[in-house]
This record gives C-alpha cells, structure tokens and sequence, in this order.
C-alpha cells in the first residue's frame, strides 16, 4: 500500500512538473500554473510522507525506493524553481515558498489558537459547573438542616 501511495505521490509529482513545462510559455503570471504548483508541492509532500511510514523501513528495497523517490521529487522541484524564475523573474520561486511558509504558519498558528480557545470555555464551563454543584449541595445541606430540625421540634 505504502508503495502504491507514494508512486501516486511522484506521479502526482512528475504530472505537476509536465503541466508547468506545457503552460509556462504561455502563462501570463504565476496565477496561470498554480493549480499545477499545488500538485507539486502536494505530490512533494506525499512522497516525504509515505518515506516516514514504510511498511518494512528496514529493507533494501523501501530505502532504495524512499530515497531515489525522494530525491527525484526535490530535482522536480529544483526544475520547478528554474523555470519558473526563468520565466517570471529571479526570486519568484522563492516568493511562492516563502509566502506559502508564511500561511501555513499562520494557519497553526490560528488553529492553536483555536484549540485555546476552545480549551478556556471547557474550563470556564466546568469551573461554573462545579459552582452551581457546590451551591446545590449547599442548598441540600440546608434543606436537610431544616427537615431534621422540624422532626425534633
């Protein structure tokens, strides 16, 4: 299985790269080839996903075929950094991974706020419930204060 989802990462790869090389001499700004920019980097990151979770990490075989995939992927992507500078000017591919670097930092760090947030109202919600807990007990201890005294009065 981990074969097959990482030859759909480099081949997911490898469709990416043939996309950007058939639209880079048309396109008009890097707008034109994102979609295939987005496949890129997924496949990219498909193939350093399925090098972490091999199946028998420890044969020839799934080392030979992690790293050559690997490192086929980061020359794609080297390829990628080319062509598009070429194209659109020195920097540009640059520009992309920076700002790309940028939103998901900034969507982690979103969702940990997210999660904090979430975490605060659970323990408000759970401090306002032991409150109005302490205060029914309360409540009982005083009902049952006031029955015991009326038995015995």
């Amino acid at each position: 299985m981990v074969v097959a989802e990482t030859l759909a990462g480099i081949a997911l790869v490898k469709s990416a790269v043939d996309g950007i090389k058939s639209a880079i001499a048309t396109a008009k700004d890097v707008g034109d080839i994102a979609h295939e920019v987005d496949k890129l980097f997924e496949g990219e990151k498909q193939v350093q996903k399925d090098r972490r979770k091999a199946n028998d990490p420890f044969s020839v075989k799934s080392v030979a075929e992690e790293t050559i995939n690997a490192k086929l992927a980061r020359e794609h992507m080297d390829e990628m950094r080319q062509l598009i500078d070429m194209r659109f000017g020195h920097g540009t591919w640059q520009g992309i991974i920076a700002e790309r670097a940028r939103r998901i930092q900034a969507m982690k760090e979103q969702q940990a706020k997210e999660r904090a947030e979430k975490r605060r109202k659970h323990d408000q919600f759970m401090h306002d419930l032991q409150f109005v807990l302490l205060i029914i007990g309360g409540l009982m201890v005083v009902v049952v204060v006031i029955i015991i005294m009326l038995m015995f009065t």
